[in-house]
This record gives structure tokens, C-alpha cells and sequence, in this order.
């Protein structure tokens, strides 16, 4: 069975930054949820506020879709531009089920959630990007996001990397 509208093709990118954005954390993330709606992605989120709200509001304004997992039991506490709300009930480990849902993951800001959900991506070999944020140095030899400058480079690349798995 094949979703509506071929939904279930589109490439699924995570939106992941902290809830309490700065300003430009917030402009950042609204365009890069514009921009990635406009090239045809889904995006996920944690459906909260600060990155996730303005991520959605980009989203929306292009009139793309987007998923929130919620960290708690009601669907009433996603932000106001989320597209679908899924309560999880499952707290911060709702992180793990958001970065395995999706096929890369585009990281804004910095915090402990996000830096969970980043180690997570690369842990899974997802294609994982940040603008700012935490500067993470590989340890063994190891891959490590790859920073980018701005929303336009991060969407040029997931949609890119997407595209050739």
C-alpha cells in the first residue's frame, strides 16, 4: 500500500535543535524548513518549540508536511505549525525513534538533546549536518557531522547524499 500523494517516497529529514532557539537559531531553522518542504522532503521533528516550531513554520509556510514526536501522551502539546503530532509517551528517548524514522538528519543550535539525537544519526550512519552548534571531534578516526554554513548548503547536500543512496 502506497501513502496519498506519494508521501511514502519522499526523503524523511530531521529538523533537530534546542527548544529554547535564539533568534537566529529560530531564522536559521524556518528557512531551512522552507527550503527543505520546497524541494519535496517530509520533515521531522521532536514537535516542540524553539528549532522545532520555527522548522515547522518554514514548513508550513510552503505547504510541506511535517511530523512532530512528542515527548509526552498529548497530541495538544505540539506546536501550532506541526502538520502531525505523535505523542510517544516516551520522553527524551523519543530522540532515538525520531532519528531512526528518518533517512538524515539536519541539526541547528546545540543542546543535550540535540547532541543526543546527532550521536545517534552517526551512530546509524544517517547523513547528519549541522549549522552551529556543538563542534564534535571524532574520536577514533571516526566520521563526524559535517557542518555547513548555511540552510541553502544543508538542503543542497541532504537532498544530494538522498538522492544517490
Amino acid at each position: 500500500m502506497h501513502a496519498v500523494g506519494g508521501l511514502d517516497q519522499a526523503p524523511y529529514i530531521a529538523v533537530v535543535g534546542p527548544g529554547d532557539a535564539t533568534t537566529s537559531e529560530a531564522k536559521v531553522a524556518e528557512e531551512l524548513g522552507a527550503l527543505l518542504a520546497e524541494s519535496g522532503c517530509l520533515v521531522f521533528c521532536g514537535g516542540l518549540g524553539g528549532v522545532m516550531e520555527a522548522a515547522c513554520r518554514g514548513v508550513r509556510s510552503r505547504g510541506g508536511v511535517s511530523v512532530g514526536f512528542l515527548p509526552g501522551s498529548d497530541r495538544a502539546e505540539g506546536n501550532a505549525f506541526l502538520s502531525i503530532s505523535l505523542p510517544t509517551g516516551l520522553g527524551e528517548m523519543r530522540n532515538a525513534l525520531l532519528v531512526r524514522s528518518v533517512d538524515a538528519v539536519v541539526s541547528v543550535g546545540g543542546s543535550w538533546g540535540t547532541l543526543s539525537e546527532v550521536a545517534l544519526s552517526m551512530r546509524l550512519g544517517k547523513p547528519t549536518f549541522a549549522i552551529g552548534g556543538w563542534d564534535v571531534s571524532a574520536a577514533r578516526g571516526e566520521a563526524r557531522p559535517r557542518r555547513v554554513d548555511s540552510p541553502r548548503e544543508a538542503v543542497s547536500l541532504v537532498v544530494r547524499e538522498i538522492s544517490q543512496r
